[in-house]
């Protein structure tokens, strides 16, 4: 039996570390890329060599793409993982990042077009929701094979703090965040349970607050310690979530960034770009979105993040005007 082809294009501290999850899990063949002479040989021979010890004989293989022929190698992937780009620094918003990771997308997506177009695409590379839209742009692939990277990590964040703050196991809380990553997401206090309990009958409003914005600013908080770096290891665990849900049709309940169109659109009063909403991720990735109803304080957080993200996809227009 042949079994599953993952690539992921970056195999810096999140592709690494998806790599290195994606082959413990035994999730299929990973195929690691990076721009970096000797890097993803390196680091995929060294996840090559656990495989006793986790008990995984999933092949893992490196290839630089300095040498551009080198992209052939993602012919038959099943799902591309895309986490290259510049990482974000202290002081850096998402935002500041885009016009030069659209810039590394298109050579990216121009390869994945070339080689490997009936991928399904997890898109991680900062800001997610924006580069989805750059890649489908460049690569042409239908926009329900691609997902964008967000609300799965910030849910993740939301669900420790709230565990943290009542202590009780993380598998019993029950908490998502749609719109954009991070700074512009969306809490739903609302849907939110501790076994099936309100957050609200749990914790005071002050401190639900308190959580909402560590949430929030999550991925700044760990920049902020490590000084030259950003997180790896939850997001990595967020992206193979993802992949894991494509590769065994799972069909679970994430909130992703996805493409809104037709009913969702008119629905969100936003169409053709992608955002984060809950959507059912199985083998043909996006396999439903799920339209969720907003309060007015819910509604006001929601159109601040969609005209956030219209603004940036109308960059990345003019960014790819006349490049493609």
């Amino acid at each position: 039996m042949t079994r599953p082809k993952i690539s992921v294009i970056g195999a810096g501290n999140v592709g690494a570390t998806v790599a290195q999850i994606l082959a413990l899990k035994e999730m299929g063949d990973v195929y690691l890329f990076d721009v970096v002479d000797g890097i993803p040989e390196g680091k995929a021979l060294d996840i090559l060599e656990g495989g006793p010890h986790w008990k995984s004989d999933s092949n893992v293989l490196g290839f630089t793409t300095v040498n551009k022929e080198n992209y052939k190698n993602l012919e038959g992937s099943n799902v591309i993982v895309i986490t290259a780009g510049l990482a974000r620094k202290p002081g850096m918003s998402r935002d500041d990042l885009l016009q030069k990771n659209v810039e590394i997308m298109t050579d990216v997506g121009k390869n994945i077009k070339k080689y490997a177009p009936d991928a399904r695409l997890v898109v991680v590379t900062n800001p997610a929701d924006i580069i989805a839209y750059a890649l489908q742009k460049i690569t042409g692939i239908a926009p329900s094979r691609i997902i964008g990277l967000g609300g799965s990590l910030d849910s993740a964040r939301f669900r420790t703090f709230i565990a943290q703050e009542l202590k009780v196991s993380v598998e019993d809380v029950n908490a998502f965040v749609i719109g954009g990553h991070g700074d512009d997401m969306v809490p739903f206090v609302r849907y939110s349970s501790v076994a099936g309990i309100p957050i609200s009958n749990l914790m005071s409003k002050e401190k639900i607050d308190e959580i909402i914005k560590r949430t929030r600013f999550g991925g700044g908080e760990i920049v902020n310690f490590l000084k030259s770096g950003s997180a790896y290891y939850a997001p990595g665990i967020s992206i193979t979530a993802m992949v894991e849900s494509i590769i065994k049709g799972k069909n679970r309940v994430i909130p992703c960034a996805a493409f809104l169109t037709g009913s969702h659109a008119k629905h969100y009063g936003v169409r053709d770009i992608f955002i984060g909403v809950p959507i059912k991720i199985g083998e043909n990735c996006v396999e439903e979105i799920y339209d969720m109803d907003f309060n007015s304080e819910e509604k006001i957080l929601w159109n601040k993040t969609v005209e956030s993200v219209n603004a940036s996809c109308r960059k990345v227009d003019e960014f790819l005007a006349g490049k493609l």
